[in-house]
């Protein structure tokens, strides 16, 4: 298993080349998204951000971090959507607020007997693949941030309608009920994982369990890199780093669909 650090240089330039002509644009189409709401496993309402694309393209479902809520993608899903998928940025159970936007769905579970578990956060996803594929009868896309992104690849072996997992930051939030690393070692769809420089070792012994043929993992080598999809916003020097792999992993995943 050997992680992604840099591209080759005949593929950086290519690349850089389409993600200008991807990204040419200003603002961030907010006025693009529409607000959505779907049952959760458990029937819990839950709200969500849809970024639509091209008719016919697959699903990409957007998980935020914790005390967080779907407003982390506001800068992150009109990008996705140029790569070709219709996004959508869920309000997971556990969360609060992020850019001015509040977790509804939070909102919604704190009506609950009890306070959500962080895996509980499972229902939400489940609802969310169900309300996809039956958009598209397609599999899905998850995208996951910290522990979201730990819950995306342990719904990936369990849910075959999920194609391919791009997981920022995962670890070990469940102890001692539930081991990442151990479950992993049933995933048979591509996985790509990424994070900062610190996190390197970390995530190298996390996703040690992957078959390699199904893993991707991936750190910047010129600058340090941020936890979970802050990696990605502008503000971040690695960021071009980050949506240069997303694009040659997503490239990857349809010349072998």
């Amino acid at each position: 298993m050997k992680p992604i650090t840099t591209t080759s240089p005949s593929w950086e330039n290519l690349l850089k080349i389409l993600l200008i002509i991807l990204f040419s644009w200003t603002g961030t189409f907010s006025y693009a998204q529409k607000k959505i709401t779907f049952p959760a496993t458990d029937s819990l309402s839950v709200t969500a951000d849809l970024y639509p694309g091209s008719p016919g393209d697959p699903y990409m479902l957007l998980f935020h971090e914790e005390g967080s809520s779907r407003g982390e993608y506001r800068e992150i899903a009109p990008r996705l959507v140029k790569m070709g998928y219709n996004c959508l940025a869920v309000d997971l159970r556990s969360g609060k607020e992020s850019n001015y936007v509040s977790n509804e769905t939070a909102r919604q579970a704190g009506t609950l007997p009890t306070s959500p578990k962080l895996t509980d956060c499972l229902r939400d996803m489940q609802g969310a693949i169900s309300w996809a594929v039956g958009q598209s009868e397609q599999p899905v896309v998850l995208l996951g941030s910290s522990f979201s992104a730990s819950l995306c690849l342990l719904e990936a072996v369990r849910d075959s309608m999920v194609g391919a997992v791009v997981a920022f930051s995962p670890g070990e939030f469940f102890r001692p009920a539930v081991s990442v690393r151990d479950s992993l070692k049933m995933i048979r769809v591509p996985v790509l994982i990424a994070g900062s420089k610190q996190e390197y070792p970390y995530l190298t012994e996390l996703a040690s369990e992957i078959p390699p043929a199904h893993l991707t993992l991936f750190v910047p080598s010129r600058h340090n890199g941020a936890h979970g999809t802050a990696s990605l916003l502008s503000s971040d020097p690695a960021s071009g780093d980050y949506w240069l792999t997303l694009l040659m992993f997503f490239r990857n995943i349809r010349k072998a669909q």
